[in-house]
């Protein structure tokens, strides 16, 4: 009778980004051969449980926040896995979030929208923050914005209050220009922002756009107004580090590196939904382009619904945005296809179809010189990833 692995859960349930996590490592058990898993109840940074320095089990994911676990950790005979950012041990395998892709889709959300004013709320006490903060202050000045940084007393400080926290955010808020796209670190934070903001008499999004982090349903459904955030892939960091701990309970040596899995994507909700555009035609363009670019429009019909010359309505949306009104349909037709690739198993003829092309060649031909790789392509990579 084959062995059944024994493996333990150091993962706490009370948030989304970990219950996505948690379904991602289920799909993998489901997927291939039954491990005998060993969740208990544990608290996000808790220290660690009396049976862990005991474990004779097989392996281990956890996620590693604190030194007390890490002490702990460095102690079992078994193979680790690490699905937390803090990097208290740097010589285990660990999959996280790719932090500079998230920053990057919200960067261009924000603009888009047509902010030039950007800032981030963040909190300096964990690393995913900090790495957060930096690639957006980059990505944000080199597409020519003005940044604003706001950094939150940690919860873990002995000193941490919502009553301080909130009078630092009161004090941040009323000193920002207007308007302005705010990415907080996560959702959490978003909301304290939302909060603060309608206590304040700011209108959202007309004034202030926030936008958070791992797309918390209940909680975004709940913010007021609800919450634009990024669609973490948390199923598929939890299937990865199920993949990698599987290997190496069958003796695979696997290095100590970064696996970054990338978001699915914006959900956007009321808190982004908005152009900070003061050119009215321009606006109306956009706003138009996004809600009908999968119906197969073209400029034409923009100008129909704008009535401006060809020349001047691409002369003011390059310089408010930096392209045209065809490169900015073309792009919205790409993103959709690139979603639809990767989220369903739909053939590149439906894909096309649901995107306005009127060939799934079409589409290809027009993939390609987008992404650089034709549509097949792209998806087996991404399933590969």
């Amino acid at each position: 009778m084959n062995h059944r692995r024994s493996v333990a859960l150091l993962i706490e349930s009370s948030n989304a980004y970990a219950r996505g996590v948690l379904s991602g490592i289920a799909d993998y058990i489901r997927h291939h051969e039954p491990w005998s898993v060993f969740f208990p109840e544990q608290e996000r940074g808790a220290t660690p449980p009396a049976w862990l320095s005991n474990w004779k089990g097989d392996g281990i994911i956890a996620r590693i926040e604190n030194d007390q676990i890490a002490t702990v950790m460095r102690k079992v005979n078994c193979p680790v896995i690490d699905v937390s950012a803090a990097r208290h041990l740097p010589n285990i395998p660990w999959v996280e979030t790719d932090d500079l892709a998230i920053c990057e889709l919200i960067v261009e959300h924000l603009i888009e929208r047509g902010f030039r004013q950007l800032a981030f709320c963040g909190d300096p006490g964990f690393n995913w923050s900090n790495w957060r903060e930096q690639h957006f202050v980059r990505l944000a000045q080199q597409a020519g914005c003005e940044v604003h940084i706001h950094r939150s007393v940690s919860r873990s400080d002995p000193k941490y209050s919502w009553n301080r926290e909130k009078r630092g955010l009161v004090t941040w808020l009323k000193r920002l220009p207007r308007p302005v796209g705010i990415m907080a670190c996560y959702d959490i934070k978003a909301q304290q922002l939302l909060d603060v903001c309608r206590e304040l008499n700011i209108a959202v999004p007309e004034e202030v756009a926030v936008i958070g982090v791992d797309n918390d349903e209940l909680l975004c459904e709940l913010a007021d107004p609800p919450l634009s955030s990024v669609i973490s892939n948390t199923h598929r960091t939890g299937y990865e580090a199920a993949s990698l701990l599987d290997q190496m309970m069958s003796g695979v040596q696997v290095e100590p590196e970064a696996s970054l899995i990338r978001p699915l994507g914006i959900k956007t909700r009321q808190s982004t939904d908005t152009l900070a555009i003061d050119d009215a035609d321009v606006a109306a363009a956009v706003r138009f382009i996004r809600e009908n670019a999968w119906k197969g429009i073209n400029v034409s019909d923009v100008l129909r619904e704008v009535p401006v010359t060809r020349r001047s309505l691409e002369s003011r949306f390059r310089k408010i945005l930096g392209r045209t009104p065809h490169e900015e349909i073309t792009r919205l037709k790409i993103d959709r296809v690139r979603q639809l690739l990767v989220e369903t198993d739909l053939p590149l003829s439906a894909i096309a179809r649901r995107t306005g092309f009127q060939h799934d060649e079409y589409l290809s031909v027009a993939f390609k010189k987008s992404v650089g790789v034709s549509p097949s392509q792209f998806r087996r990579a991404e399933q590969q990833r």
